[in-house]
């Protein structure tokens, strides 16, 4: 038994194909399915029912990729810790991020992390929120860039940054001319939300609850970029982070207005596993993000 036949297992368990687990370990069929045969006889058990239609796994089998998940967590704890014997700032580092942080903060950082970290080999990875914090625990990510929400709890969570967030209308809209405005002028409103799984849909429904708007339920975007073409087509309102807003009050047939009393905002924070040896790391590649950050927000 090695660490190899372990990964063949754990891909074999998520994926029920073996296709479809060879390809995800970059290797042939016959070789995985091979070692997991040899994985099989090594312990003298059954580990799969094997069907022609799918690959079903016996409570053996069930419990050997539960005990096979943490020992390659284990491992990587054990190669994190030779990382820190070393330049903490080099090798691998596998970033996960979600949809509506990942498209706007990564422009500004990845340039500044080659220069300020040019030994760190990058690896990156976008997924809502529950996905992420699933891989982060399983130890298939090293850190993760979202907003604060219940299920990052668990985590050492390092603040970034907070961000505001801003009403988008279309430049027809009667509130076009507006530079700020208070959320209590969104009561009565109906507003263009993204779909479910987006931690960013909970957080704007809860200011705009709060201020007594409604949620359009006709419609539920998959991505902040479409809800800014529903907008521009005048389908309706939204709110929008402000990282992913142009500096320009109004673009492409959408103004951005400010909004206060009060300014919804979000948490966006560095997420990484408490018993991680690298905390230096993330809390330098914390730092810079947070130093970059505040320099973007006051320009």
């Amino acid at each position: 038994m090695n660490i190899r036949d372990l990964e063949y297992l754990i891909a074999l368990s998520e994926h029920k194909h073996f296709r479809k687990a060879a390809e995800s370990c970059f290797v042939s069929q016959p070789t995985l399915s091979g070692q997991i045969k040899k994985l099989e006889d090594e312990l003298g058990v059954s580990l799969l029912e094997r069907t022609s239609r799918r690959v079903l796994f016996t409570d053996a089998g069930l419990n050997l990729v539960a005990q096979a998940q943490k020992v390659l967590l284990e491992v990587k704890v054990l190669t994190e810790l030779a990382s820190q014997q070393g330049e903490s700032m080099s090798g691998p580092l596998h970033i996960g991020f979600i949809p509506t942080v990942g498209p706007y903060l990564l422009p500004l950082i990845i340039p500044m992390f080659r220069e300020s970290f040019p030994d760190l080999e990058l690896f990156l990875h976008e997924a809502q929120t529950s996905q992420l914090t699933h891989l982060l625990e399983e130890g298939k990510l090293d850190c993760i860039l979202l907003a604060a929400v219940k299920e990052t709890e668990s985590f050492i969570e390092l603040p970034l940054y907070d961000e505001p967030m801003v009403v988008a209308v279309p430049d027809t809209h009667p509130w076009a001319e507006k530079t700020e405005m208070d959320m209590a002028s969104l009561h009565g409103e109906t507003l263009l939300m993204l779909g479910d799984g987006h931690c960013l849909r909970d957080q704007a429904m809860g200011f705009c609850f709060a201020a007594g708007a409604n949620e359009d339920g006709r419609f539920k975007a998959t991505s902040l970029e479409t809800l800014r073409n529903m907008v521009a087509a005048g389908s309706g309102i939204t709110l929008l982070p402000q990282l992913a807003t142009p500096k320009e009050r109004s673009r492409d047939g959408v103004c951005y207005i400010k909004v206060h009393d009060p300014i919804p905002t979000r948490l966006i924070t560095l997420c990484y596993r408490p018993g991680s040896p690298l905390r230096t790391r993330y809390e330098k590649i914390a730092t810079e993000i947070k130093d970059r950050m505040v320099t973007y927000f006051e320009q």
